[in-house]
């Protein structure tokens, strides 16, 4: 009898977690999800202990990134990361080792990424240490704000980039909010996406940005459109067509 395909799911937010472990299901019903994590050092243990045929890595996790997990471990396995880095990602990926998704994941894109795996399941293990280091040196030098100098009446403020919940486009300038107050800065909304780490900052509408962890609650209003309400901001915010596919596991 041939042994089962198992796999390990490493992804820190659960509505994630869970709509990529249904969507495996679905495509990949002979799969075996024998364990599921949510940072990097128990994906590392998983890994380890468990000796999944193919793990699937988000690559920024809390303590050991994807990236870590995956030059730290011994046994050896297929790799699919999951990114929202798409800058780096693609032509490092496509060389065809390793394979990738970018999020949100989409179905048709997930359809090749198990037929892929099926097809190297009989097919001997790739040395992927260079390109996984080569990657991890990719991902160190991608820019990101730690600190916002932002301006209330006449006061300058130093903002830590851990306590914005929202940046929010306002005439000609843009309102940094934290759970407590708010402050402006001229950077507009197009030059400051960049800077922000996509799998913690998302953009829901043109005008807004929000941090993922401090969203309350998405519902549909009276339209039928979505909004967002944050922990810390008394107004909704409209969710545009246009980023609706971020909230469809939610």
């Amino acid at each position: 009898m041939t042994a089962p395909i198992t796999a390990l799911v490493a992804e820190d937010e659960e509505p994630q977690r869970t709509e990529l472990r249904g969507m495996l299901a679905r495509l990949w019903p002979e799969l075996v999800v024998i364990a599921e994590c949510d940072n990097g050092a128990t994906a590392l243990d998983a890994w380890t202990s468990k000796k999944p045929d193919v793990v699937f890595l988000d690559i920024r996790m809390p303590g050991l990134s994807g990236l870590e997990v995956a030059q730290q471990a011994v046994s050896p396995a297929q790799v699919v990361f999951i990114t929202a880095h798409d800058e780096f990602a693609i032509k490092a990926f496509d060389a065809g080792a390793i394979d990738y998704l970018l999020k949100p994941i989409r179905a048709d894109r997930l359809t090749e990424t198990v037929a892929r795996l099926r097809s190297r399941q009989s097919a001997t293990q790739v040395d992927l240490t260079a390109l996984i280091d080569s990657l991890a040196g990719r991902l160190k030098h991608v820019e990101t704000i730690s600190w916002i100098t932002a301006s209330i009446g006449d006061t300058l403020r130093m903002i830590h980039i851990g306590d914005v919940i929202l940046f929010q486009s306002e005439e000609k300038y843009t309102r940094v909010a934290t759970a407590t107050d708010s402050a402006y800065i001229r950077t507009p909304l197009k030059d400051l996406i960049p800077k922000l780490d996509p799998e913690v900052f998302w953009r829901v509408h043109r005008n807004a940005i929000v941090r993922v962890s401090a969203i309350r609650q998405v519902k549909p209003d009276g339209d039928g459109r979505l909004v967002v309400w944050l922990h810390g901001i008394a107004e909704p915010l409209r969710v545009s067509d246009a980023f609706r596919h971020r909230f469809r596991a939610m």
